[in-house]
């Protein structure tokens, strides 16, 4: 099968593609291979939601009856839904995991989001659904979140692969590279090989359009209004800048790298365009540059596919013209503290919902199976 061009000269630009959704409808009807077939997608992450919507399916009943005749409660069947999905999909990303050396070919699942403010809990079950998905190719998904940040060191000391979630500041993104680092040097200290050791760091994009055009909007001025949908690809082109600091020349990681350590690759996340007045490959042809990752709802993917015009690096070099552009939303008199503040802790708050209804349905499903 050809690789749709569009797609294809996203990934030769260095931005790897992968899909923003997992069900086992995608795996069993053949449209995840498809879409690596065809739409050059070498990666799958997953989140509370994705999953509260997959578990609606059909296709997993005949698991529900047998769990439900087993006796299994409610956290441990919606464990053991989940992470066949991943695994299979792990399995299904395979070849790609082995043709990239370990770069792509991921799939990502994530901690419970209830533990988003306990390091302890997070830490145990990142270990758990590490040893339970069982595959070199599966990343943990943590939250940057206070508690999330030793969470993530002391993960990546364990020899395990992280996606750290919910990044919405440049600060933050760079407090998560150091948890990064922090982790790699006590891997390392502890005999781990580093090479083996991935992470992206999710820093997402349009949820920052949107709260911070709603502001500039309550604002109403024309300085103001001229700045809406500006501020999520400055912020995004940012952290870039922010990761070529760190890993392209840092003393800190320069050392680590000749052990074998990986970069920390920036992961584009929440590309799907909420504002239809912007064009709906915003968030992806305006964040191309190497080594980096965009993971797409299907909508986005086939919008990028249809139409979208990649032109190379469109990062390189902005960080100047990125940092005006927030000076002036500042200067506009946006606070970006409780911007960021809010948008994590909202962003945190609509997973534990999902987990929730996604608990709840579980338990109406084992209970009518029983």
């Amino acid at each position: 099968m050809t690789q749709n061009q569009n797609l294809a000269d996203l990934s030769a630009a260095g931005v790897s593609v992968w899909l923003d959704d997992l069900s086992r409808n995608r795996l069993e009807t053949g449209n995840l291979a498809q879409l690596v077939a065809e739409k050059s997608v070498v990666g799958v992450t997953t989140n509370p939601s994705i999953f509260q919507a997959a578990l609606k399916g059909p296709e997993y009943q005949a698991q529900l009856h047998e769990l439900a005749g087993r006796g299994a409660n409610v956290d441990d069947t919606v464990r053991a839904l989940t992470t066949d999905d991943v695994r299979n999909a792990c399995d299904l990303l395979a070849p790609q995991y082995e043709t990239s050396g370990g770069v792509d070919g991921r799939v990502s699942i994530e901690v419970d989001p209830r533990l988003a403010h306990d390091t302890d809990g997070t830490v145990a079950q990142a270990i758990e659904l590490w040893k339970i998905v069982d595959r070199p190719n599966l990343l943990i998904k943590i939250p940057a979140t206070l508690a999330g940040l030793p969470a993530i060191t002391r993960v990546i000391a364990e020899g395990i692969s992280v996606n750290v979630t919910l990044i919405f500041s440049v600060e933050r993104h760079k407090v998560v590279i150091d948890a990064y680092l922090a982790g790699l040097e006590s891997a390392k200290a502890a005999g781990h090989d580093l090479s083996t050791i991935h992470s992206v760091a999710s820093f997402f994009v349009s949820r920052v359009d949107t709260e911070i055009d709603a502001r500039l909007e309550k604002i109403g001025t024309d300085a103001a209004l001229a700045l809406r949908g500006k501020a999520g690809v400055a912020n995004a082109r940012l952290a870039y800048a922010a990761y070529q600091d760190v890993f392209e020349s840092g003393d800190r990681f320069a050392a680590l790298a000749q052990a074998g350590a990986r970069v920390q690759r920036p992961l584009w996340a929440s590309t799907g365009v909420k504002n239809q007045d912007y064009p709906d490959t915003l968030y992806v042809t305006e964040l191309v540059a190497a080594n980096t990752v965009n993971t797409m709802p299907e909508k986005t993917l086939d919008a990028v596919a249809d139409h979208g015009v990649v032109t190379g690096d469109t990062i390189s070099g902005t960080a100047a013209a990125s940092q005006e552009v927030f000076d002036a939303v500042s200067a506009a008199g946006i606070d970006l503290v409780d911007v960021f503040d809010k948008l994590e802790s909202e962003g945190v708050d609509k997973f534990e919902v999902s987990w929730n209804e996604l608990l709840e349905a579980t338990a109406a499903s084992l209970s009518a199976a029983g």
